[in-house]
């Protein structure tokens, strides 16, 4: 018997909700080496920016490789405009490279800095002009094709499961779009862009109590505003 294809949408949902203050199973064996991976990740990409700071201009490279998809779904989420977002991405990037010296290990993915950057861009951008923030619904994925947040599925879903797929990522997305603008971007950098409540809190410019609080408050809203059938 064929099993159908988990829905991406469902199981992120389900993750974000789960975060909303209710104790957790202890993690797993596979969830500890996850995070193993994930912090041999986080101390090479800090190995590339020592060695582009001085001066390896391969290394980079390398660093926009890894990072540019973060920073380019991020930017489109806030501004809801694909050739807007294509443009503050690639500034982000160049002030990255004028200000490479600059920046030192604090402990957090050097992805969160990059963030830090194109947040101000675009705060720098919404104070000059008349343009509302809005969120995209279809457009926030993968390069692939794999949905927000990093979640997939392990085999190739058919045209109905992504027809399927689709909707609901455009339900939980507009769910999303009703929290306010902090509760919303405290979400897409804490669940959709999967950066820490220290990365996130230095990102926002408060401390972790406050992001914490501000998480708890966004969980709660995001699980009144979903349908019953994505919670």
């Amino acid at each position: 018997m064929t099993l159908p294809a988990p829905n991406p949408v469902s199981m992120l949902a389900g993750h974000i909700l789960r975060r909303s203050g209710f104790p957790a199973a202890p993690p797993s064996r596979t969830k500890v080496e996850e995070n193993d991976a994930a912090e041999a990740a986080k101390a090479e990409a800090w190995e590339l920016v020592s060695a582009a700071q001085d001066g390896d201009t391969s290394a980079f490279g390398r660093l926009y490789d890894r990072y540019v998809d973060v920073v380019y779904r991020y930017v489109l989420f806030r501004l809801g405009d694909r050739d807007l977002a294509e443009d503050v991405t690639s500034e982000t990037f160049l002030r990255a490279l004028r200000r490479i010296t600059s920046v030192s290990y604090q402990g957090r993915d050097v992805g969160a800095w990059f963030v830090t950057i194109a947040r101000n861009i675009i705060l720098d951008h919404v104070k000059s002009s008349r343009f509302r923030l809005e969120v995209v619904t279809d457009e926030v994925a993968e390069p692939n094709g794999a949905p927000i947040g990093n979640v997939g599925v392990q085999a190739v879903a058919g045209p109905e499961q992504q027809a399927i797929s689709r909707a609901t990522r455009a339900e939980l997305l507009r769910c999303v779009a009703e929290l306010g603008e902090d509760q919303r971007e405290c979400i897409v950098l804490r669940f959709m862009q999967g950066l820490s409540v220290a990365e996130t809190a230095a990102i926002m410019k408060r401390n972790e109590g406050a992001i914490k609080a501000l998480q708890h408050r966004a969980v709660r809203r995001l699980a009144q505003l979903l349908p019953t059938g994505l919670r």
